[in-house]
């Protein structure tokens, strides 16, 4: 990786949300590489931020406690940046629709804030920024390709669209070189497993290693995951890629499962871990998607990307991680 991506040695790499699940998986990626290495974060308790993420690379970074709405005070943080990770947001669905002015307000207003930062101090920054398959609502076709219709089914989703929206527009119109990644299903060590606000996968291993049940609401719908190392190689190859520039590619994995045999995965993993088929509970029924999978050939004929990790590999790995550190992300 070190050859592939030596465009990082000794740059300066802003990430925003960098104490969260992703955000700190590629901070260590990109300290692997050389490069120097600025974290924003807020910490707020319904996102993903937690310093233990960061632990073993501490002293190798740079860590700003703040919100990036408030960038627009704090123009220094993108000064002299050659690379932005843009991962800052709110990505709970349920949450978006009991609260749907605080999603606004993060997932849309923050990110005109920090595009208008670079507009104005820095035009010639590289941005990732991470967007979600869940813009596409319910399927009309499968696999997903970056053509189909965006129907999002709550709040959320909206607002997502809005947050890619303006960074395209931004590199249109100012020229700053964007590029969007749409993550599906991201999951490993660091992923937030005390609820279910980023990923039911989270909640599930949680309850498998706590000897608990978990519910696994109907069983059928197919979908697809990608391992964290993947997806951090993924943003590594959009920052440093004149093809992705202006452009927005799917993520994908490497299989389509339903939700049953991934429980059964967990299953073989954790002999003790067990599960509860249930019906959906009305909340979530009315912004469930069904199946989904994503086509991302897009990316992988342009980029050369494609997942590495099978997702039992993904999950061993992931799970043996929370048995060392369950509590400290409770």
């Amino acid at each position: 990786m070190r050859f592939q991506f030596d465009q990082f040695t000794g740059k300066n790499v802003l990430i925003t949300g960098g104490l969260g699940f992703v955000g700190s998986n590629l901070a260590r990626s990109l300290v692997a590489l050389g490069a120097r290495v600025t974290l924003v974060d807020n910490l707020d308790p319904a996102c993903g931020g937690n310093r233990l993420n960061i632990a073993d690379i501490a002293d190798e970074i740079d860590i700003h406690i703040a919100d990036v709405r408030d960038f627009s005070t704090k123009t220094y943080l993108v000064k002299g940046k050659h690379f932005l990770f843009n991962l800052a947001g709110r990505t709970s669905h349920i949450d978006s629709m009991s609260d749907p002015l605080e999603d606004i307000d993060t997932n849309c207003r923050a990110q005109i804030t920090i595009l208008e930062s670079c507009r104005k101090e820095n035009p010639e920054i590289r941005v990732v920024f991470a967007s979600t398959r869940q813009i596409y609502g319910k399927p009309e076709r499968l696999p997903v390709d970056e053509s189909h219709a965006l129907h999002p089914v709550d709040v959320n989703g909206i607002n997502k669209i809005a947050g890619e929206s303006y960074h395209m527009l931004y590199s249109r119109v100012h020229g700053i070189r964007v590029c969007s990644l749409r993550l599906t299903n991201t999951y490993g060590p660091g992923m937030r497993i005390k609820d279910a606000r980023q990923t039911f996968l989270g909640i599930w291993i949680r309850r498998a290693l706590e000897g608990q049940a978990f519910e696994i609401w109907e069983g059928g719908q197919r979908r697809d995951f990608t391992y964290i190392d993947d997806c951090t190689r993924a943003m590594l190859l959009a920052a440093t890629s004149p093809k992705a520039e202006g452009d927005i590619f799917n993520l994908g994995g490497c299989e389509v499962v339903t939700l049953k045999e991934v429980g059964n995965m967990i299953r073989e993993i954790e002999p003790l871990a067990r599960y509860q088929l249930c019906s959906y509970p009305p909340e979530r029924k009315s912004i469930d998607i069904g199946d989904y999978y994503a086509d991302f050939s897009k990316i992988q004929n342009r980029l050369g990307w494609s997942p590495q990790t099978d997702l039992k590999s993904g999950l061993q790995k992931t799970m043996e991680y929370y048995r060392k550190h369950l509590a400290s992300y409770m």
